[in-house]
């Protein structure tokens, strides 16, 4: 059964970090492009971050998070994580890992490109 598992969110003051996870399991996790996505109350859902599976393993970022996330993957592990730093108020939402076995770079952020989903963490930036 294919399982993503977020976890690492939790309520941290404007300017601080916080790391999320994403476990994995039930699908050949090295060969699927993983991305972070959120969703903020009355928001649509934004994507955040995306690494590619293979040897390239290339990222790309939206432009409210670059220079302040950083999302890697430990495909020993299978997981992928999001290093957040200088987290401001507008970063609350629910985070959420996707996976996709097939996509083009350029739509590495949106989110019909993924078809497996995990239940979200909440992360909440407030003072």
């Amino acid at each position: 059964q294919l399982q993503l598992v977020e976890s690492g969110g939790g309520l941290v003051q404007p300017g601080g970090s916080l790391r999320l996870s994403c476990a994995t399991s039930g699908f050949p996790f090295d060969t699927y492009t993983i991305a972070w996505f959120r969703q903020a109350p009355g928001k649509e859902r934004e994507g955040v971050s995306c690494v590619a599976d293979g040897s390239d393993g290339w990222t790309n970022y939206a432009d409210s998070v670059k220079g302040r996330f950083a999302i890697s993957r430990d495909n020993a592990e299978k997981r992928v994580y999001l290093q957040m730093d200088s987290l401001k108020p507008d970063d609350t939402a629910v985070y959420y890992c996707a996976a996709s076995s097939f996509l083009l770079r350029q739509f590495c952020l949106s989110d019909f490109a993924f078809n497996y989903w995990g239940q979200g963490t909440q992360v909440t930036v407030s003072l």
